[in-house]
C-alpha cells in the first residue's frame, strides 16, 4: 500500500508519473511529505512548478529531509517559493493508518 489516496485517472502522465515517485521514496518521511504534498497540489501546479518539483525530487532523501527538518541550511539553489512551500507542508503522519483503514 502506497498510502496514495487520489486516483491519478485524471492527471497527464507526467503528473501520475510525479505521484507515483512522492510515495516511493525510500524514505517513509519523505514518502509522506512529497506524497502527500503532492496529493494536494499537483493538479494545480504550472509546468515551470512541475520543473521545479521534479529538481527538488532529483535530491538524496537524506539531504532532503535535512533541509525540509531544519537540520541542515537550505542550499542557495533551492531558496525558492517551491521549496518553501514543500518544506511549510506539514504531513498527517496517522495517514497511512487512515488510508488503509478506508481501504479495508
Amino acid at each position: 500500500m502506497t498510502g496514495v489516496s487520489l486516483s491519478s485517472a485524471d492527471l497527464d502522465p507526467r503528473r501520475r508519473r510525479i505521484l507515483f515517485r512522492c510515495w516511493h521514496r525510500g524514505i517513509r518521511e519523505m514518502d509522506l511529505v512529497f506524497g502527500q504534498f503532492a496529493e494536494k497540489e499537483i493538479a494545480t501546479l504550472s509546468e515551470a512548478e512541475l520543473d521545479e518539483f521534479e529538481t527538488i525530487m532529483a535530491e538524496e532523501d537524506n539531504d532532503l529531509v535535512r533541509w525540509i527538518m531544519g537540520t541542515w541550511p537550505v542550499p542557495e539553489r533551492f531558496q525558492t517559493p517551491m521549496f518553501a512551500r514543500l518544506a511549510a507542508y506539514k504531513p498527517d503522519f496517522e495517514y497511512p493508518a487512515d488510508a488503509l483503514a478506508r481501504n479495508a
